[in-house]
């Protein structure tokens, strides 16, 4: 149930739009039987190889203990490979940045579809559906700060409902026209294509329509593993859908092609029409929902593996670890899908840039997915080779397809994913940058140590803990602490914190001590990527190691850099990307806060560093 109402939310809501758009692409209406069964072809197959062979059976094992989306498949890859190429990185960064343009789109889309039903049962009501749409969307964005745990508990039994009524619908119209049938073939939908060559792209990218959201099977995999995500799709998600999207094909047949606009709604009873768009609303609230959910996941995940500068991540559950709530990021989603609401208009219009991020990010995962088949399933090459240009063929396809929508509309997602995926880079290069620089002005730790066991300054009681990134150098904090203050408190920790390319890190190896001297000791504290780093609980594992911490007799050194950008005379591309980096740093979250350590027990020194 918690994988239905969470993992298969959006790709549910695919038949109120995709069928329709399809058919609205196909030209006059001769030979119209033969057309909606090719274009129900392509959408049953679609279903098939690319969620059922690709995603289901394939993409879901490529876990990384227990982990799934881009960024789990992309630390995955780098894993096989003593110094990883960069390209793979690249790639994290392009699916990443891909899944944020997607998660821009499909809370629009989906709830628009839905609203838009109400024209039918009272066609006056046409001026209201955006303003009636703006208002849920910032309904559901209101309530992401209560957190998931609430209210997940009424996502399972409504999506379950909504599959069922999905199929129920659609059988009735099957047993009424049987012949609908015969789109199991997939000549038909071969046939479409040759047939209709001048307008082939343009039916994929509708096609294509019907896939969105598989995605979420692999992004969601952590929270629900991947047998309760195979049994939901196999006995009641794929079922349900094929019986829908049938049911429209057999709709269309029986009533004239010509006589229907939007066969998801025109083929229920009059009856059921206004409890039929009610539901379709909550079901599509919960696809928003996924998607929203699953961008604080990847934002999270970002923030950890240093692609992304801090942001305030709260925990919104006791239990369940993944259900996160980041404030910054869901601002932005809703100004951004409030913007997109307002400039399409409708889910026809937004049709049109919908696709071309998701599309990318399967051409992405693919290709990360084939190297973790050669390097570490070790399959023959042979195989690896006859997956990857079969699926290369079909993801290629539909990438070009929804390409050549971009300046339709496509252009949106591309855009947001260029502009996440140039913050990303930037934040990394200015990070590389400003490690570099750092190193070449700081002491070597071990010379600072030795030095200072044997000329010892003041000693003060209690114990001082000092952050640095650099396990070689000396923390910045704590050279000027001895430059001012001139004292040196009984019990020093040179604290690293480091990011596992696992999603989460046992106790007994999350904490690593090691003594310089009576003076200093080395800890290194390991958190998982999916872990939330809080640095006192870590620090509280070490008493199983001798080290006695008491959090009251300890303090908490930090260097709060100033950061500037270099001169002029560089190139410009770097000046530009430094003025960005400097503002990304400016905003990002306090360390304090991000690292959970009590503001009583923390000591700011600042410094100022021109990059």
């Amino acid at each position: 149930m918690g994988a239905l109402g969470v993992v298969y939310g959006d790709i549910g809501t695919s038949p109120i739009y995709a069928f329709r758009q399809a058919m609205h692409i196909r030209p006059g209406a001769a030979s119209s039987d033969s057309e909606i069964l090719g274009l129900l072809s392509l959408i049953i197959w679609a279903l098939t190889l690319t969620v059922s062979l690709k995603y289901v059976f394939f993409v879901t094992r490529a876990d990384n203990n227990g982990e799934g989306g881009t960024l789990s498949l992309m630390a995955l890859a780098r894993k096989t490979f003593t110094n990883p190429p960069v390209w793979i990185t690249v790639l994290g960064v392009l699916g990443a940045a891909m899944f944020f343009g997607d998660a821009i789109i499909t809370p629009a889309i989906s709830v628009l579809s839905a609203v838009e039903g109400v024209q039918l049962v009272a066609p006056g009501m046409e001026r209201w559906v955006v303003p009636i749409t703006l208002v849920i969307i910032v309904g559901v964005f209101f309530v992401q700060k209560f957190g998931t745990a609430k209210v997940s508990i009424v996502f399972g039994p409504i999506t379950a409902l909504w599959f069922l009524v999905l199929g129920f619908s659609g059988l009735v119209h099957i047993i009424d026209y049987p012949a609908v049938l015969w789109a199991l073939n997939p000549l038909l939908g071969l046939q479409f294509l040759a047939t209709h060559f001048a307008i082939a792209f343009v039916v994929l990218g509708a096609i294509f329509l019907a896939v969105t959201g598989a995605e979420a099977l692999y992004v969601d995999l952590g929270h629900f593993g991947r047998r309760p995500i195979v049994l939901a799709w196999f006995s009641l998600v794929f079922p349900c859908l094929l019986l829908n999207y049938f049911g429209q094909g057999a709709f269309v047949l029986e009533a004239g092609v010509e006589n229907i606009d939007s066969p998801f709604f025109e083929m229920q009873p009059e009856w059921a029409l206004l409890p039929f768009v009610g539901l379709a609303t909550l079901a599509t609230i919960i696809a928003s929902q996924a998607v929203i959910s699953g961008t604080y996941s990847l934002a999270q995940q970002a923030i950890a593996l240093n692609m992304l500068p801090r942001m305030v991540v709260t925990h919104t559950s006791e239990t369940q670890s993944g259900q996160v709530y980041m404030p910054q990021i869901n601002t932005m989603l809703m100004v951004g899908v409030l913007v997109l609401v307002l400039a399409f208009g409708s889910s026809s219009a937004l049709s049109n840039a919908y696709g071309i991020a998701v599309s990318g990010v399967m051409i992405v995962t693919l290709s990360l997915l084939v190297v973790v088949m050669w390097r570490n399933w070790k399959w023959h090459p042979a195989a690896v080779i006859a997956f990857g240009i079969i699926f290369t063929f079909i993801d290629g396809g539909f990438f070009a397809a929804n390409a050549a929508k971009l300046f339709q509309g496509g252009w949106v997602p591309a855009a947001v994913a260029a502009m996440v995926a140039l913050v990303m880079w930037s934040w990394m290069a200015g990070r590389q940058r400003l490690s570099e620089k750092t190193r070449r002005d700081e002491v070597p730790l071990q010379f600072l140590v030795d030095n200072l066991a044997k000329k010892k300054p003041t000693l003060v009681p209690g114990t001082a803990v000092f952050l640095t990134s650099d396990i070689e150098g000396a923390p910045t904090a704590l050279l000027h602490s001895l430059k001012h203050y001139k004292v040196l408190h009984e019990q020093n920790v040179i604290l690293t914190v480091r990011t596992s390319a696992s999603p989460r890190v046992p106790d007994d190896e999350k904490v690593t001590i090691d003594a310089y001297n009576e003076l200093f000791s080395r800890v290194v504290v390991t958190f998982g990527y999916m872990e939330s780093p809080n640095i006192p609980k870590a620090l509280a594992l070490g008493r199983k190691l001798g080290w006695k911490f008491d959090i009251m007799s300890t303090s908490f050194f930090l260097s709060r850099r100033s950061l500037k950008p270099g001169p002029k005379s560089g190139s410009p591309l770097r000046y530009w990307q430094d003025r960005l980096f400097t503002r990304l740093a400016r905003n990002a979250s306090d360390a304090t806060e991000y690292f959970h350590i009590p503001t009583g027990r923390v000591v700011e020194i600042g410094t100022q560093v021109v990059l």
